[in-house]
C-alpha cells in the first residue's frame, strides 16, 4: 500500500514531500524544478535540456569527475531528466549515503559552475543527441505528431530543441536562464524509503539554495485551437512510422480517470483491441499501441503504427475500423473490467519501488495534484462507466480532430493510406 506523506515548506520557499517505507534499506531521493520545454522562447528551444546536462559538468566545490566517482562508489546511480514542464534530478542510495548524496546533488542544481570549456564539449554531446534523434524515425515521428498538434506553440517543439540554438548557446545566456527558473519556489524536494521527514528537511535547510523570492518566469500558455494537420517527413526507412493524435485532457481534469481505461482499452495491453486486430490476427505490425500525456493546460491522446509500406493501406483500414467501432459502440462490462482491472493492477504494481514513489511523490506536488491514495485511486478508475469511455473516445478520437504525422519513403501512398482514417 501506498504509505502516508508528509508535507514541509521550508522559510525559501522549497518544499520536502517524503513517504517512508520500512521494508527497504535504500532511499530514492530527487529535486524537481518547474521549468521544461514549453516555458522556452523559441530563440531558448533547447536551453531546459543544455543546462540539465550542464548540471553535471561540475560546480566549484565538485568536478564533474568527482561526481561521477561519488555515486560510484556508493553503487548507486545519478539521472536527470528534463521535459515539457518539470526538470528533476534524482538517485536512489543506501540510507546512511543519503546526506552524502543530497550534497552533491543540491550543489548541482543550485550552484553549476557553467564554464566555458566544459558548455563547449557538452554542446557537442547535445548535438550529437540531437542527431542520433534525427536518425531514429520510431523517436521522431511523436514530436512530429506533436508539432502537428499544437502547430507554433512551445508544446509542438521537441525537449531537445533546436541544434542552432544549442550551438550559439553561451554560458553568460544559460546562467541568466538558469538563475531565472531555479528558484525556491518551484523546487520540490521528494524522498521515499527509509527516511526521516525532520531530518531531510533539516539537511535541505542546511544545505542552502539561491535566489529566494524570485519568481520565475510563468506557466506555459493554453495553445490555441487549431485544424488538424498532416505532417509527413520523407526518410529511406524500411518501416512507415505513423501516430494519429489530438488534444487530449489537462492533468487536473476529473475524466483522466476514464482516458485512462479508454487508452487501456484500446490499444494499452496486449488484449487491447488495436494490438489484437492489427499484430495479433494480422500480422501487420510488431509495434502498435495508443498513449496519452498530459500537462497543466492541455493534453494529447494518440496512437503509433509501425509497419512495411506494403501493408500501409490495410493497416490504416484496420486502424479506421477500430477507432469508429470505439467511438461508436460502448464497451461491454467483460472488456471494461479487464480494462479498469490493468489501470488499478499497474497503478499498484509500479508503486513497490522507493524511485516509483519518489517520483509519484515529487512529480504530484510539483503540478500541485492531490496526492490520492491507492483507495482513491482504485475507487475513482472503478467508477469508470461504459459511457464515459465511448464518450471520451467520442469526443477526443473524433475523425476531425485527428492529426497524422509520418516518417517514411512515400508521402503519397502515406496520404492515401489516411483516407479510411481521415475522410475530411
Amino acid at each position: 500500500m501506498v504509505g502516508e506523506h508528509r508535507l514541509t515548506t521550508l522559510d525559501s520557499g522549497v518544499r520536502v514531500i517524503t513517504e517512508r517505507m520500512g521494508s527497504v534499506r535504500s532511499v530514492a531521493t530527487g529535486i524537481w524544478i518547474a521549468t521544461g520545454s514549453s516555458l522556452e522562447d523559441e530563440p531558448e528551444a533547447g536551453l531546459s535540456h543544455l543546462v540539465e546536462h550542464m548540471l553535471f559538468r561540475g560546480t566549484a566545490r565538485f568536478a564533474s569527475g568527482e561526481i561521477d566517482r561519488r555515486f560510484d562508489a556508493m553503487g548507486a546511480e545519478i539521472n536527470a531528466v528534463t521535459g515539457k514542464e518539470t526538470t528533476s534530478v534524482a538517485s536512489r542510495v543506501l540510507d546512511r549515503d543519503l546526506e552524502q548524496a543530497l550534497d552533491v546533488m543540491a550543489d548541482m542544481v543550485w550552484r553549476p559552475a557553467l564554464r566555458d570549456e566544459d558548455l563547449r564539449q557538452e554542446r557537442e554531446i547535445v548535438l550529437e543527441e540531437l542527431a542520433m534523434y534525427e536518425d531514429d524515425p520510431q523517436d521522431k515521428v511523436f514530436d512530429v505528431l506533436t508539432g502537428a498538434v499544437f502547430p507554433g506553440h512551445p508544446l509542438g517543439r521537441a525537449v531537445l530543441g533546436r541544434a542552432e540554438v544549442v550551438a550559439g548557446a553561451t554560458p553568460e545566456q544559460l546562467g541568466a536562464f538558469h538563475g531565472e527558473r531555479y528558484v525556491p519556489g518551484r523546487v520540490v524536494v521528494s524522498a521515499a524509503g527509509v527516511v526521516d521527514h525532520d531530518e531531510l528537511c533539516a539537511l535541505v535547510e542546511r544545505l542552502g539554495v539561491e535566489r529566494t523570492g524570485v519568481a520565475g518566469p510563468e506557466r506555459a500558455t493554453t495553445p490555441a485551437p487549431t485544424a488538424a494537420r498532416i505532417d509527413f517527413r520523407r526518410k529511406d526507412t524500411e518501416q512507415v512510422h505513423v501516430c494519429l493524435g489530438a488534444p487530449g485532457l489537462a492533468r487536473d481534469d476529473d475524466r483522466r480517470f476514464g482516458l485512462h481505461v479508454l487508452d487501456a482499452l484500446l490499444g494499452g495491453t496486449p488484449s487491447s483491441r488495436l494490438f489484437q486486430a492489427v499484430r495479433e490476427e494480422r500480422g501487420l505490425a510488431y509495434s502498435v499501441f495508443t498513449f496519452q500525456s498530459a500537462w497543466s493546460l492541455t493534453g494529447q491522446v494518440g496512437l503509433y503504427v509501425g509497419t512495411r509500406p506494403e501493408n500501409l493501406a490495410e493497416t490504416m483500414a484496420v486502424v479506421a475500423d477500430e477507432l469508429e467501432r470505439v467511438r461508436d459502440e460502448a464497451p461491454g462490462e467483460e472488456e471494461l473490467e479487464r480494462a479498469r482491472a490493468h489501470v488499478i493492477g499497474a497503478t499498484m504494481l509500479s508503486l513497490e519501488s522507493p524511485s516509483a514513489r519518489m517520483h509519484r511523490l515529487g512529480a504530484t506536488l510539483l503540478a500541485d495534484m492531490p496526492l490520492l491514495t491507492l483507495d482513491e485511486l482504485e475507487a475513482r478508475y472503478r467508477a469508470v462507466t461504459a459511457a464515459d469511455v465511448q464518450g471520451l473516445a467520442a469526443e477526443l478520437l473524433a475523425a476531425d480532430r485527428l492529426s497524422a504525422a509520418a516518417v517514411g519513403p512515400d508521402e503519397d501512398a502515406f496520404r492515401a493510406a489516411l483516407a479510411p482514417v481521415l475522410p475530411a
